[in-house]
Order: structure tokens, then sequence, then C-alpha cells
């Protein structure tokens, strides 16, 4: 191997790394948008739709660049599965979690949604038969520990500990619904391949989205604060559109684990940027139960290899 071409591998990985830890701070900068726009007066309903139509344009040139570059047209059945991962992943998901992030913290959010690995595993078992190892036994009461610790944190510090419960169970829903488009993904990507799936699937939630606003409110709620729309347009390009595209180049460059393990940074990521930016208050007890929340994904991705 010459000496280019060993600085051209050693790039590589390392490019690709920092693909995944860009990807992992956007992602995780999204709850932190959220609670901004919300001191705004907006509700979840608009917001979302704002950022979805904001996000369209990308996803329609992503898919229609994937389309031109694919052997085969989306049939039928295709279009069919694009649906319901884009209801489940990216428009229920994301719903779900918007209407929790007007009751919780973005620490919190952000600690139960990266539980959603656990929940993969809980369905596979009890819906596809996957056996439980020892080790993923241990790494899943990991998890749920810390998740009742980092809830346990919130709940004593909250005046509505009732907002904590139904901000909690909100959030655990859109983990759930992200676990159930994750579940449906690998069965669809494998024959569409990643960037079609990913691009027509995202602009399913974006109509969805789009259509739920129209339904619910009144055109007339778009006359919004122009910080809302700046903090939408922040969220499509940021925390959507931008990472999305990092997580594909990255998994090109390293490879779908490394990546996934790079997601690992996104608690610690929104823990600080709600410290500082959002003025939430950091505990031993949300410490602890992210720590464990965090302990226990990598454990199972560990078990996976």
């Amino acid at each position: 191997m010459s000496p280019d071409s060993s600085v051209h591998a050693a790039r590589l990985p390392l490019a690709g790394l920092v693909l995944g830890v860009l990807a992992a701070v956007g992602f995780s900068f999204k709850a932190i948008l959220v609670k901004l726009a919300y001191r705004h007066g907006v509700d979840a309903e608009t917001l979302l739709a704002l950022r979805m139509l904001f996000s369209l344009p990308f996803f329609l040139f992503m898919g229609w660049h994937g389309s031109r570059r694919a052997m085969a047209p989306l049939g039928w059945r295709d279009w069919r599965a694009l649906f319901l991962l884009g209801l489940s992943g990216y428009y229920l998901a994301s719903y779900l979690d918007f209407l929790g992030l007007g009751y919780i913290t973005a620490a919190l959010e952000r600690l139960i949604l990266f539980a959603y690995p656990s929940i993969v595993v809980i369905l596979s078992a009890l819906f596809l038969g996957k056996p439980l190892t020892h080790r993923t036994v241990v790494a899943l009461v990991l998890c749920y520990v810390g998740v009742a610790f980092a809830v346990a944190h919130d709940l004593a510090l909250s005046d509505d500990t009732t907002d904590v419960m139904n901000g909690s169970v909100l959030v655990f829903g859109s983990a759930v619904a992200y676990a159930l488009y994750l579940m449906g993904n690998g069965q669809v990507v494998g024959r569409l391949g990643a960037a079609r799936v990913t691009a027509w699937a995202s602009t399913v939630a974006c109509a969805l989205s789009i259509g739920q606003f129209l339904l619910l409110r009144p055109i007339s709620t778009l006359d919004q604060p122009w910080q809302v729309y700046g903090l939408a347009i922040a969220m499509a390009l940021f925390s959507t559109v931008l990472p999305i595209w990092c997580v594909s180049a990255a998994i090109r460059r390293i490879g779908a684990g490394p990546v996934a393990l790079t997601g690992s940074l996104g608690p610690i990521v929104t823990l600080g940027l709600g410290a500082v930016m959002l003025d939430e208050a950091i505990g031993v007890a949300q410490l602890a139960g992210g720590a464990m929340v965090v302990g226990g994904v990598l454990v199972m991705a560990r078990g996976k290899r």
C-alpha cells in the first residue's frame, strides 16, 4: 500500500466518526430547539408542520435522486410499506415526541427516547421469537432502572407530577413507534435501498404532519413570531436533514455498528445543552440514570456483534 493510500484509508474512519458525532449532536439538538420554540407560544401541531414543511424539499430531492439511480421503479407494495414506515417512524414518533416535550425536560426526553433499542429487543422477543440472552436481560434492567432514576429526578423538581408522567408516557410512545419503524425498516431497506426508504418515508411523514395541521388548525395559526420560524428552519436543517445525511455518509465509511455507538453521545449532549440553554437542573439521580441507560444500550449493542 502506498503512503498516499494509507493516509486516505486513515482519513475514512476519522471522517466517518466525525459524521457520526455530528449526526448525534444534530438529533440531540432537536429537543432544545422545540423547547425554545414553545417559549413563544407555538403548539406542537404547528411547530411539527413547519419543521416538516421546511424539510420537505430536501426529502423530495433525495427521493428523486435515489429513484433515478434505482434499478427498478417503486410498485404498489413498496409504496404501502413506505407509507407505513413514514406513519410510524417519522410522523407518529415525531408527533408524540413534540407533545411530550411540552411536559418534560429535554434531558429526560432524550434519555427515554434513547432506550428505543431495548424496545426493539422486547418486541422482537414477543413477536419474532428471538431469545433473550442473560446479557440482554441485564442490559434491559439497566436501561429501565436508569429511566426510572431520570423520571424520579424530574418528579422531585416538578410542581406538577402529572405533567412529568404524561410527558414521559408520550415520549415512551414515541420510542415505541420508532422501534416499530426500525423493525419494519429492516425488511424494506434490503429491497429498496436506504436512501429511497429514508427519503420517501420522510416525505410521507411530511405530508401527514402538514395534513394534520390543516385539519386541526386554521391557516391564521401560521402567524407566528419570527423566532418560531427561525427555530423551525434550524430544526429542519440541523436536526432533521443534515443528521440523516450524516448517518448515511458515516455508515458508508465505518459501518452501522460504530455509527450506532456514536449515538450514545446523544443523552450527554442534550443534558449539557439543556443545562446551558434552558436552565434545566442537573442532579445526581439524573446523571446516574443517564449512565445506566447509555450503559444498557451499549451492552445490547455489544451483544449484537
